[in-house]
């Protein structure tokens, strides 16, 4: 028996995100040839592998099986493909996903030397400060500035950002400067999106706190975290390279009571076997992204 491996790729995909019509999406495909991919698979394999419904798409035991095994069979080919074929022409679509600032000021200008390189590649960019799920969206490559908390994720540490809290001359002349942590309890935060609560965090001898704050204001990028604390909405945490940008726009405060350091990783969601053409676009944003680590400065 021979299973065709784009029908397994396409049955990955389905399974994992639990639609047909994303699968495909995210594969570039239309969604009744990922349909006939699976059906295919099946019939080669005697067995049904998905119960599909109007709303939902449910894996059977056969199909439990075969997902716990179908990421190392495609690795393993792809792998071997890349044993004979090392300076084949590089071919086929990666996908990022990278904070705002670091796709708009770092990758986006230096990726015509990428593609002039290998003029068969395809790069997708998600330029977002909202932390996606990277597997169950399909994505090659995360860049992660902060802890991670989603597992199956695999990557290289590039550095850290040391943080600093700021506001505005207007926020201070407004609402005082505070000297102590007793004295944030009058005070507001830029609440950011991606933590759960507005909260101050410090380090206590060796144990980084959080105090919980009070907001006026929710975002969902860093852009608009900065531009709230320059209008005078609330105190800051914020990586201490660039500032000087800002001219005299943010004011340090507290600084003996900084968050703790943000760790900046890239990542892939490929496991112990990466494909040569995602091995490729991570060793070149690796080259990019190292030399710059004090100015990425998303949280």
């Amino acid at each position: 028996m021979s299973i065709d491996l784009d029908s397994l790729k396409v049955f990955a995909r389905v399974a994992e995100l639990r639609s047909f019509t994303e699968a495909a999406r995210q594969l570039g495909i239309p969604k009744a040839r990922a349909s006939a991919r699976v059906q295919s698979l099946e019939a080669e394999l005697g067995t049904q592998l998905l119960q599909r419904s109007t709303r939902v798409v449910r894996l059977t035991p056969e199909g439990e099986v075969l997902l716990k095994r179908a990421p190392g069979f495609l690795a393993e080919a792809d792998e071997i493909g890349a044993l004979f074929h090392a300076s084949r022409v590089l071919r086929g679509r990666v996908r990022m996903e990278l904070p705002v600032v670091v796709a708009l000021k770092f990758v986006i200008p230096r990726l015509p030397e990428l593609l002039a390189r290998h003029p068969q590649l395809q790069v997708e960019i998600c330029a977002s400060d909202r932390i996606a799920a990277a597997l169950r969206e399909g994505f090659d490559l995360v860049l992660r500035i902060g802890a991670v908390s989603e597992t199956g994720l695999v990557g290289r540490r590039i550095g850290e950002s040391k943080m600093m809290n700021c506001a505005s001359p207007s926020y201070l002349r407004q609402y005082g400067t505070p000297r102590t942590l007793e004295e944030l309890s009058s005070h507001v935060v830029v609440h950011y999106a991606a933590d759960p609560v507005p909260n101050f965090e410090y380090l206590d001898g060796e144990t980084y706190r959080e105090l919980p704050m009070r907001s006026m204001v929710t975002v969902d990028n860093f852009e608009a975290y900065e531009a709230a604390c320059i209008a005078g909405l609330g105190i800051v945490q914020v990586p201490r390279h660039g500032l000087e940008r800002h001219d005299n726009k943010l004011v340090e405060i507290l600084p003996e009571f900084v968050a703790r350091p943000a760790p900046i990783a890239l990542l892939h969601t490929h496991g112990r076997s990466v494909p040569r053409r995602v091995r490729v676009v991570m060793n070149w944003l690796m080259g990019v992204l190292a030399p710059t680590v004090g100015e990425l400065v998303p949280r």
